[in-house]
């Protein structure tokens, strides 16, 4: 299997051949690419099997193909050095200034990359608030890919910080609607901008939904088969239920004052009703919460946007989840520009800078 590889600072992609090799690491075990944890303004949440490096690799070897960077290897010197900077074009958080430190020590580890701001910053439109130097050809090759994940990363950060906020005194949570093989980027991103992550995957927490409790042929049903088989497992780990109703929410509360069990969490799902007037009824949301007085952390989840997150924020929920932060992400514009003066003029010409 052929691949693209960046053996050495001095040289160009080079293609070699090797085998395919497997191996799952944990996200710990993969960030000592030149990045260590001590310096990272946020830390990226764990998972037993996700490979960082792997990822990053995997990103620089689809932009490499078979053949490198064409571009550069017709345009730019072997021995030229540069230094390009880091301009943002619009206001928001950043995000990923750790992970673009792993991708440039990828390429070339002796890429030297300073900033002026660091994860969860704010940036407004038109500061330089980064910049990379050393072989040129290897800062270009790495741009693309270092600006696809800031982008999306700090996009992510920028609209967890405004739903955070807006959320305050409950906690924003995203969900796992994100983008295949990014789980851990993006949770970092929500990390970033001040939310909480829910659940990493399938393994780390109980999560009984509508389809388990269908498939179930109940709620309780499905409360007490997971109480047994995390006691049959001799496992220890978070449980949450969904309810869709008042009824359902009793039905619970009643069973468990009943009956020692495993359950932490009780989701209210779609309880925030839409009007037509386009405001929102969460008086079932507030109902519920004061059903369940506290004895379970509550979830809200359904019709969470920017304009209904504060109200709901207000009803005493524990959470809010919101699939919206990863996946209706909009990218923040970012770039990386050698003739930083150039830029700039193009960029007020165009109202982007």
């Amino acid at each position: 299997m052929s691949r693209i590889v960046f053996s050495s600072p001095s040289t160009l992609p080079q293609l070699y051949s090797t085998s395919r090799r497997i191996v799952k690491m944990s996200v710990t075990q993969t960030m000592n690419s030149g990045v260590s944890f001590r310096s990272m303004a946020v830390k990226p949440p764990s998972h037993p099997t996700y490979d960082m490096k792997g990822v990053i690799k995997l990103a620089l070897a689809e932009d490499a193909g078979d053949r490198g960077d064409v571009t550069c290897l017709a345009t730019i010197p072997l021995d030229m050095e540069v230094e390009a900077h880091f301009l943002a074009k619009e206001d928001g958080i950043v995000a990923g200034i750790s992970l673009a430190e792993m991708i440039f020590h990828e390429v070339d580890p002796s890429l030297k990359v300073e900033w002026s701001q660091k994860d969860g910053d704010h940036v407004q439109k038109g500061l330089q608030f980064g910049k990379v130097s050393g072989q040129a050809h290897n800062i270009v090759v790495a741009e693309r890919v270092v600006l696809n994940f800031m982008q999306r990363m700090s996009g992510i950060a920028t609209l967890t910080k405004t739903m955070a906020d807006a959320a305050h005194p409950a906690c924003i949570l995203e969900t796992r609607k994100t983008a295949p093989g990014l789980r851990l980027v993006d949770k970092w991103a929500v990390l970033i901008g001040g939310g909480r992550n829910h659940r990493m995957g399938l393994f780390d927490m109980v999560m009984i939904k509508d389809n388990h409790i269908s498939i179930a042929g109940g709620i309780i049903n499905a409360i007490k088969s997971v109480d047994q088989y995390l006691e049959q497992q001799n496992l220890q780990m978070e449980v949450e239920v969904e309810t869709r109703t008042l009824e359902e929410v009793d039905e619970v509360l009643r069973y468990t004052s009943q009956t020692k069990s495993s359950l932490t969490r009780i989701m209210l799902d779609n309880m925030v009703v839409p009007l037509p007037n386009g405001d929102v009824d969460v008086s079932m949301l507030k109902d519920a919460v004061e059903m369940i007085n506290g004895r379970f952390e509550t979830e809200a989840s359904g019709n969470v946007t920017l304009e209904t997150v504060h109200k709901i924020g207000q009803t005493g929920v524990s959470y809010i989840s919101s699939g919206a932060l990863t996946h209706s992400v909009k990218a923040l514009d970012i770039s990386l520009k050698i003739d930083t003066e150039l830029a700039l003029r193009v960029g007020r010409r165009t109202k982007r800078a």
